[in-house]
């Protein structure tokens, strides 16, 4: 596997980052990783294996994760610097429909760097936004306007601060439990207009790049599939009388 310069950087820094848990016996935390930037941590566990590890975004479904490093008795100690956050208009009668691109726009204009920001969840009105907790305060301080609407932003707690992720459940029916037989299901288009996406390198399995069509998932397996959104495959039950099987994927 041939590295770029930044993938040989985070390589560096996640190795050092690990050796520093294991030497002084201490919990040491990445910053957010994308799903490219977990891919290439999990091709080089052999470089960590003297180590115990552990991912988190905030919430489950998080597809931005914080790793943390620790030794065995370190675990039940692990405090993830992660805030979650929360941004409201200050008049929804007079806020734009905001999306992703626009909260996320307002951020990285205020100079901070994306590896500190995790996951956006964008509702009708409102926003949740995970961040690293060092920039928690800046943010609520600082965050007044995205797009055309003034908001005020403030710590979530409680529900808020794990939040829910709206899901709706689909089924299909599949001639053998592969990949490339689900990714239609979930996105409602042909096998062959997405054939290309997983060789493409765009398909990942609970942050794992896979590029096989043939792969077989297990339930409650997550996949990503870059540009087009996630899904969790709940399993099988059984097979129909023309002897294909009954599939269910949660889709959010």
């Amino acid at each position: 596997m041939v590295l770029t310069k930044e993938d040989g950087l985070l390589k560096k820094r996640l190795i050092e980052l690990a050796n520093t848990a294991y030497h002084r016996g201490i919990c040491t935390y990445s910053d957010f990783l994308n799903l490219n930037e977990q891919n290439l941590f999990y091709t080089n566990l052999k470089d960590i294996s003297f180590i115990n590890y552990s991912l988190w975004g905030g919430y489950e479904e998080a597809e931005r994760r914080v790793i943390c490093f620790y030794e065995d008795n370190s675990f039940p100690h692990i405090s993830y610097p992660i805030r979650c956050l929360k941004i409201a208009p200050f008049h929804e009668k007079f806020s734009d429909k905001l999306t992703h691109r626009d909260y996320l726009g307002a951020v990285l204009n205020l100079g901070i760097d994306r590896s500190r920001i995790g996951d956006i969840l964008v509702r009708d009105t409102d926003a949740n936004l995970f961040c690293h907790k060092d920039i928690a305060d800046f943010l609520c301080s600082e965050l007044v306007r995205v797009k055309h609407t003034s908001v005020k932003v403030s710590e979530a707690s409680g529900e808020e601060a794990l939040p829910s992720i709206e899901r709706k459940e689909v089924t299909g029916t599949v001639s053998s439990i592969r990949l490339d037989a689900l990714l239609p299901i979930a996105f409602h288009s042909s096998r062959s207009s997405l054939s290309g996406l997983i060789e493409g390198g765009k398909v990942f399995v609970n942050g794992r790049l896979t590029v096989s069509n043939s792969f077989t998932p297990e339930a409650g397996d997550i996949i990503s599939v870059r540009g087009m959104g996630r899904f969790q495959y709940l399993g099988s039950d059984g097979k129909t009388k023309k002897n294909k099987y009954k599939v269910t994927l949660s889709i959010y």
